[in-house]
């Protein structure tokens, strides 16, 4: 029986920053012997709105388990080429919204559920950029979702005109959220956010308009002060993430009066995972 883990290169593994996808790449090194092939490629996208839990999480996932992982932001500059992908690491990695704000300012609205380009501009073509200056022309793009994933599976899998071939070998191996907790629970470290349910709420980008409102105030109950940056970038720009719902102030005020009372709505997906 093939093991869903040896994947073929060239390959980009999709390195969240997450529980998940670092149960995910554990199982690929694993199955390589210990050692990934020259092309396979782990990339961790920053957007400067990841908790600083996960910058140190990514960074001991590349000491103790001996490998090399790209650290890769988003930077824009006034002449040609104007979208570029910047190599960082974990010293030099943006912590304050950088990339996010650089990228607000170039467009004339805010990102939101239909118009998400901080998934494609901060995520997507920063890793695609990666991979064409390596000189690939096409390769498997390796992601973290599990098998009681199965609706974004469909959906990545759908995705057919870009340069690239989405996997999910988590899903092949029929690996799910229970499989990733009971492997963290025996490892010597672990992502130091707060879990629930198996899943980490502030994980990725923290408030991430795609959050359902639960999942939102339920962070800021306990970190009220993560609102702030998205607070400020609703008022600098006089719009919204989100017209479904109340604005990100008004969203921290109900943490402040309230427990979770709303149907979440987080089903909708885009390339972040955890």
């Amino acid at each position: 029986m093939n093991n869903p883990y040896k994947i073929e290169g060239p390959a980009l593994i999709s390195f969240s920053g997450g529980r998940t996808s670092g149960f995910m790449l554990h199982n690929i090194i694993q199955a390589h012997g210990g050692k990934l092939p020259n092309d396979i490629h782990v990339v961790f996208a920053n957007t400067g709105k990841e908790a600083p839990e996960t910058l140190d999480f990514v960074n001991d996932v590349a000491i103790k388990w001996g490998i090399n992982i790209h650290w890769l932001e988003l930077e824009i500059f006034e002449e040609r080429p104007i979208w570029r992908t910047k190599i960082v690491d974990y010293k030099t990695a943006s912590r304050n919204g950088e990339p996010f704000d650089m990228l607000i300012k170039k467009q004339p609205f805010l990102p939101n559920p239909s118009m998400r380009f901080c998934t494609s501009e901060l995520k997507v073509n920063v890793m695609k950029r990666f991979m064409q200056s390596k000189q690939y022309k096409e390769w498997f793009n390796v992601v973290g979702l599990r098998y009681d994933e199965p609706r974004r599976v469909s959906r990545i899998r759908e995705q057919t005109k870009n340069k690239w071939i989405s996997i999910a070998p988590m899903y092949d191996a029929k690996h799910d959220i229970k499989d990733v907790i009971n492997f963290w629970k025996k490892q010597n470290f672990d992502l130091n956010l707060t879990g629930f349910n198996g899943k980490t709420p502030a994980g990725n980008c923290d408030l991430c308009f795609l959050k359902g409102m639960d999942t939102t105030i339920s962070i800021l109950k306990e970190r009220p002060e993560m609102a702030d940056w998205w607070i400020a970038k609703e008022k600098e720009v006089g719009a919204t993430f989100r017209k479904d719902r109340p604005n990100y102030i008004q969203i921290l005020d109900i943490s402040k009066r309230q427990q979770t009372l709303f149907n979440d709505d987080d089903q909708m997906t885009c390339f972040c995972h955890d």
